[in-house]
């Protein structure tokens, strides 16, 4: 520029040049803008544009603030996560009580197993001696178990989903009538194989024979047969054997009697 300046202040180097061509220089061009001179560049300056390269480089800040912005809204508690998928909830495993003795263990026959192949099965298996219940209306049935594994004692208390009975719930023997608690799982709603009221009702051998005899009565000998029996309410009501004997020759015999009495008084 100082050149320029120095070469247009020249005189003789002015003179030389073609005529007008001061004039040319000093009129605008109508096909672009007017000029700008340096002093009102350097009083308005324009912003400088940005390149792709620049942009690409603050998208790519910008997107890693923003995630660093969540993760710190993350971890002082301030982002909802309501919205965002769950994990799934394990669901409870059901629980299957076993009533039989403790030479076969049923828990082998349901390892690995799964209802609706969804819950996994826990078996619990005792005896009718071992147990102990309390049944509600609406709470249904919790179990208690006393039970002893390997010399220890084990005391658990829960609420069976399903009851698999494989001992008799009576005999005459004394402390074999468990029939109150059969009564107990019937009162809770507590699913059995077989059902309880068929279990109940074979605690009663008498009561179950009265079923075959309307089966026996429905069918007919030929396809139900049935071995004949009778039922007394008790041993008291039931005859001697001379009951069932002929009446004249049991008058003899207690003719026979008599005279034998006669004959030792003589």
């Amino acid at each position: 520029m100082n050149f320029l300046r120095r070469r247009l202040s020249d005189s003789s180097f002015v003179a030389n040049l073609p005529n007008g061509y001061m004039m040319d220089l000093q009129r605008p061009d109508s096909s672009t803008s007017s000029p700008v001179s340096p002093a009102t560049e350097r009083k308005h300056p324009q912003p400088p544009q940005p390149s792709h390269s620049s942009s690409t480089g603050t998208s790519i800040f910008s997107s890693i603030s923003s995630a660093m912005k969540q993760t710190t809204q993350a971890a002082a508690g301030l982002i909802d996560h309501s919205a965002s998928p769950t994990p799934p909830v394990a669901q409870k495993p059901k629980i299957l009580l076993v009533i039989d003795d403790a030479h076969t263990d049923w828990a082998k026959y349901f390892q690995g197993k799964k209802v609706n192949g969804e819950f996994d099965i826990r078996v619990e298996q005792a005896e009718f001696s071992e147990l102990n219940l309390a049944a509600y209306v609406t709470g249904g049935c919790m179990v208690d178990m006393q039970v002893m594994r390997n010399s220890t004692k084990v005391v658990r208390s829960f609420k069976p989903d399903f009851v698999l009975i494989r001992q008799h719930a009576y005999s005459m023997a004394l402390g074999e009538d468990f029939r109150s608690l059969i009564i107990g799982l019937q009162y809770g709603g507590i699913h059995t194989v077989n059902s309880l009221y068929s279990i109940y009702n074979f605690c009663s051998k008498p009561w179950v024979f009265s079923q075959l005899i309307k089966i026996f009565n429905s069918l007919g000998p030929e396809k139900f047969p049935l071995v004949e029996q009778t039922f007394f309410p008790s041993h008291k009501q039931m005859p001697s054997p001379r009951s069932h004997m002929d009446p004249e020759k049991v008058n003899n015999e207690n003719g026979l009697k008599k005279k034998a009495k006669i004959h030792c008084k003589i």
